[in-house]
């Protein structure tokens, strides 16, 4: 379905035990003109942050960032500053999960490769 949308984001987000880390690549088929961030309708976007899940609700709270994950400034390409999104969650299979977003109408399919266990750490 991705070959007929004139826009597409595809997440890959990694959970440990109190962060995300995510990497949303986008592709675009309308002419942007010169702009020297977008690689021939071709670009990634990146966050780390926290998450907090209550109920039916996932809550994404970060920061955009660089490749490595590292904080940039506002002066970089794209979006800069705060992430913030909340999710509607439903399991649909023992490892897939769907995410409805409140900025998306395309809901996020989220498949598990690697299950992580966390043991909290007395302070």
């Amino acid at each position: 379905m991705q070959q007929k949308l004139v826009t597409a984001s595809r997440y890959q987000i990694k959970f440990d035990c109190d962060s995300f880390y995510l990497q949303i690549s986008n592709i675009s088929r309308v002419n942007t003109g010169a702009d020297t961030c977008i690689k021939n309708g071709r670009w990634a976007e990146y966050v780390r942050g926290t998450y907090y899940h209550r109920h039916d609700t996932l809550m994404l709270k970060g920061l955009f960032c660089k490749a490595d994950y590292s904080y940039k400034s506002s002066t970089d390409c794209f979006r800069a500053g705060p992430y913030e999104e909340f999710f509607k969650v439903s399991k649909k299979a023992d490892t897939l999960i769907e995410l409805s977003g409140t900025s998306n109408v395309i809901p996020i399919n989220l498949h598990r490769t690697k299950k992580t266990v966390c043991v909290p750490k007395p302070l």
